[in-house]
């Protein structure tokens, strides 16, 4: 489908969010849960876009989900480190940039979330094949047809359209959801953001 205005796009996207299976969406905020309490950490991890993705996730959970409780999330995004993925890209490959770190963090009780727009991008497909591979749960979270590592993951989040941009809105809208459900959850009515941002919302 061509975009040619702005409506196309807010079309496309609606279309493709209330296409979106939120019994996965639910099953997502269960394994959160289930990792914090394990004291595990959940690690994100893609390529450009979903990159950025990624890492705003692992932010959001840095902080946002996590101010206020005394058992906070552990949220690791793998595309963070600079000097460590270009090392590892120059050195031994750029497959390998996302599944070298996880030889060095994984654990009993982790989450890995690989993010691929195709969800054939090789260095996400090796990362979740190397977790899964050593028992720990993990979510493909990908657009397009799905591609392979909707195959491999024990959980996709697949946003069905056939273009990039509108898949990375979906999963980013996902994470929030996520997000919003775990702080509801956990937090109740008590404050969540912190005093300052509290202050500078409500003017």
């Amino acid at each position: 489908m061509a975009i040619e205005s702005p409506s196309d796009y807010r079309n496309l996207l609606l279309q493709t969010l209330a296409a979106l299976d939120l019994q996965a969406v639910d099953r997502l905020v269960e394994l959160f849960l289930e990792t914090r309490e394990k004291g595990g950490n959940i690690y994100t991890f893609g390529n450009g876009g979903s990159g950025a993705t990624a890492t705003h996730a692992a932010g959001d959970f840095l902080k946002g989900a996590s101010y206020g409780l005394d058992k906070r999330f552990k949220m690791i995004c793998l595309n963070d480190n600079l000097p460590a993925l270009m090392a590892i890209a120059n050195d031994i490959g750029y497959d390998d940039i996302f599944v070298e770190p996880l030889k060095n963090y994984l654990g009993p009780g982790d989450l890995a979330i690989g993010i691929s727009g195709s969800g054939n991008s090789q260095n996400v497909v090796k990362a979740l094949e190397f977790a899964k591979a050593r028992g720990v749960r993990t979510v493909a979270m990908c657009g397009f047809k799905g591609g392979k590592i909707k195959e491999i993951a024990d959980l996709a989040i697949h946003a069905e359209v056939m273009d990039m941009e509108v898949t990375e809105d979906v999963h980013m809208a996902v994470f929030n959801m996520v997000k919003k459900v775990v702080m509801a959850r956990l937090l109740g009515d008590k404050p969540s953001m912190g005093g300052i941002y509290d202050a500078r919302i409500n003017g």
